[in-house]
């Protein structure tokens, strides 16, 4: 098969919970466990870290394999989901998988997928450690896709596992509660690897704490030991205050890798915050995709996301807001609208809605989500692709007006294809 049949198979062969939602999501690790066993357990060749969270784990993940770049290793890096291009999942020192290589893998493998009958992300997770171990990276930063326990990635045993913050997300899957989405989060923690905290949270510090202690594993919190009052101060290529609390979590990290990987000097670490777009290629977190008018994207897509989004565009100084706005079918879009549409109304009165679609199937039918917002007092007109909405935005604003084009990951990527 050549590259562009081999993406075809995998996308229309294997469940694939972005696109098709719950029918592709497993409760169970064991097929993982199966396919390492039939690779070779290339989960146990390579130096890694873990990182969990509702929020902020893509983007420290991308600051540690970062800062590890700097400090000279070989880095892997594996993250989900990707925006554009399939081979956004795989990196090593911030360059994607050859095509090649994942037509080969596939070809060696696929038999050995489909009699396990394999999840695309369970096949993902076995492509990236495959390829990192044959790689020799000396260190992978890998991001758990949902929750933890029983995610695919959680087949390696880490030098650090690290759990940013807790939200309510994915509740269908993890739990209704934050206590029980931490309890699913905390299944990262192994025997005796150290963990970080990134917030300290009431209901799920204790939940942390017990897992911590059952496996005799050094616990921290970040907040607890660094707080960044700048963002700018650390690094101009990502910004929004969101990010403070991501970088706090990554320099509590790096003081306990220290220990480890002796590289880590303030010097690498200045350096690794600073370059962190430009060393991973780190995409849609408050990402600047036109000017006159500014237009933005942000992956934004719950509640915590959403409220951070918020804090930041309460600094920016522009006339108007022209919101691009749509999602997934299976996110609480209300409360997501009920939110903005308060947060909005105090912030600026001079804003318009723009409803759209991302293209997948899980989408939220821009039809039903412009109805659902008309009926608690949010009226926009509804475009069928982000293009379009985008230029209807981009037309009607002036030079010093905001569009900011947000709710799904999948908008976003919609967007920063065009």
């Amino acid at each position: 098969m050549t590259y562009p049949e081999t993406i075809d198979y995998l996308f229309s062969a294997l469940p694939m919970y972005h696109r098709i939602g719950a029918a592709a999501y497993k409760a169970d690790i064991q097929p993982t466990i199966d396919l390492m066993e039939a690779l070779g357990h290339p989960e146990h060749r390579f130096r890694s870290i873990h990182v969990a969270g509702t929020n902020g784990k893509g983007s420290v993940s991308h600051f540690l394999a970062s800062i590890l770049q700097e400090a000279g290793y070989k880095v892997g890096l594996y993250t989900s989901p990707h925006l554009i291009d399939f081979r956004e999942r795989i990196r090593i020192n911030g360059e994607m998988i050859g095509e090649q290589n994942v037509v080969e893998f596939v070809a060696q493998h696929r038999k050995t997928m489909e009699n396990l009958h394999l999840s695309f992300f369970e096949m993902t997770v076995g492509l990236a450690f495959d390829f990192f171990a044959r790689e020799k990276v000396d260190i992978a930063v890998v991001e758990v896709g949902m929750g933890g326990r029983l995610d695919s990635t959680n087949v390696i045993t880490p030098l650090l596992s690290i759990i940013t913050n807790i939200g309510l997300d994915h509740t269908q899957f993890l739990g209704d509660t934050l206590e029980k989405i931490a309890a699913e989060k905390a299944g990262i923690i192994k025997p005796g690897i150290p963990v970080v905290i990134g917030e300290t949270q009431q209901e799920t510090a204790p939940v942390f704490k017990a897992k911590a202690a059952a496996c005799k594993a050094p616990i921290t919190f970040a907040d607890q030991h660094h707080h960044v009052q700048r963002v700018e101060d650390y690094t101009e290529e990502l910004t929004g205050d969101y990010q403070k609390m991501n970088i706090a979590t990554v320099l509590e990290a790096a003081d306990v890798l220290r220990g480890m990987c002796d590289r880590l000097t303030p010097a690498v670490l200045q350096r690794g915050l600073a370059h962190v777009v430009s060393n991973t290629h780190l995409q849609g977190r408050w990402q600047t995709i036109g000017h006159n008018p500014l237009t933005i994207c942000e992956t934004a897509h719950n509640e915590p996301g959403i409220r951070a989004m918020l804090t930041k565009l309460a600094s920016m100084h522009y006339h108007r807001l022209h919101l691009v706005y749509g999602c997934v079918n299976d996110k609480d879009f209300l409360s997501i609208l009920k939110i903005l549409h308060t947060s909005l109304s105090s912030l600026n009165a001079n804003l318009t809605w723009y409803f759209s679609q991302p293209s997948v199937p899980r989408r939220k039918p821009v039809e039903e989500l412009a109805t659902a917002a008309h009926e608690i007092g949010i009226n926009g007109n509804a475009y069928s692709t982000v293009k379009e909405a985008i230029t209807a935005a981009r037309s009607a604003a002036e030079a010093s007006d905001l569009v900011l084009v947000t709710g799904s990951i999948f908008l976003v990527a919609d967007a920063l294809a065009e």
